[in-house]
Order: C-alpha cells, then structure tokens, then sequence
C-alpha cells in the first residue's frame, strides 16, 4: 500500500499518468463552461438584433450613394415599399427653389416629410432627393421622366414624376401638380446621412 502510494505521488507531480489526466479534467470543464456561457449568452446577444420580421416591417435600411450619378435614381426597399434615391443636378435644384404657381401645396403644408425636410428641396441636402416612391392617390408607381418636353415645360424644371396609373404629376421634389388625382405630395422618410457616402432610413 505505500509503496503503491509513493509511485503515484511521483507519477503525477511530474506529468505522469495522474498529472495528465487531472490536466484534460480542468481542460475539459474549462471547455464545458465556456460552451455553457456561450449557449447561455446567444440569446440574449441574438435578441438585441432586430429580425428578418422586424427589418421587413420597418427596420432601418442603410445606402450607400456615393456611386449615385448626378440625374440618376436608384430605388431601395424600405417596409416593403420602394424608396428613391436620386442625384439631382444643379440645373433641377435651382429649378426647385424658383416659385412655380401649377404646384398644389408647393410649401409642403400637407405634406407627410421630416421636419428637416421641410424646404423647396425637401431634403437635407439640396442634392440628394429621398423619398416614398408611392403616388399618394391609389399607390402605384410614377416614373421619371426627364426627357418629356411637356412635363418639362409643365414643371418649369428639366424633369419630374409622371403616375401612368390616373395622370398625377410631380416634380423632382416630389411636389404633385394641381388639378390631378394626387391629393398630396410624394412622402419624405426619415432619414440621416451616416457620412458623405452613406445614409441611414428608417
């Protein structure tokens, strides 16, 4: 019996057969903890980020702009609606801060936009246009039409929105026109620029 005691006290102040064996015991607790903390911890991490569900339903969208030509929209999904972004040139920014007397609510009174945005450009930048690409009358679409010479001549500016659904006109601040089937304006999101090159909505 001491003799078998003395070989094992050795054996495992050295590393021996004892020694490794406690060493995998604390390893392997060590292991078993961390995966316990972990599976403990994810879903409390996971819960702090917002679900596919909830992106869908209205979770801020971030863009990135800096590739947006001057003249040109690209369009983002946002609550399952079509956002637009479009670079304005100078040309159209000094054509929305003239007076135009065919415009239906031209100070945006009835308008749905950020407080921010309440201006001729209805933007935080005069030349980055952002908004709710949803005609305000039935929800169809307009399009852009920056070639059409009697829009251009209507709007006094080189381009506008054009509704092919009912006719409703607006400009390239989204203002509608009067006298067609729109009652407002196009909406404004919120929105914030994150940088130069990119913008948060929603």
């Amino acid at each position: 019996m001491s003799t078998f005691e003395g070989v094992v006290g050795p054996q495992a102040a050295d590393g021996g057969p004892g020694g490794t064996r406690r060493q995998w015991l604390v390893a392997a607790t060590g292991v078993v903890g961390g995966v316990g903390l972990l599976a403990t911890a994810w879903p409390l991490v996971d819960s702090m980020e917002p679900s596919a569900r909830a992106l869908a339903v209205g979770g801020p969208v971030t863009v990135d702009v800096s590739d947006l030509a001057p003249g040109h929209l690209r369009t983002v999904s946002w609550r399952g609606k079509p956002v637009w972004l479009m670079r304005r040139t100078d040309a159209m920014v000094r054509a929305l801060e003239q007076p135009n007397p065919v415009l239906a609510d031209p100070g945006s009174k009835r308008s749905e936009q950020p407080a921010s945005c309440a201006n001729a450009t209805r933007s935080l930048h005069p030349d980055l246009f952002v908004v709710i690409g949803v005609c305000t009358h039935l929800g169809c679409s307009p399009v852009l039409r920056l070639d059409d010479a009697a829009l251009n001549a209507e709007l006094h500016a080189p381009g506008g929105f054009f509704c092919p659904c009912h006719g409703s006109r607006f400009d390239l601040a989204g203002r509608v026109v009067k006298n067609v089937p729109a009652p407002t304006n196009l909406e404004v999101p919120e929105y914030r620029f994150l940088s130069d090159t990119s913008l948060q909505i929603g």
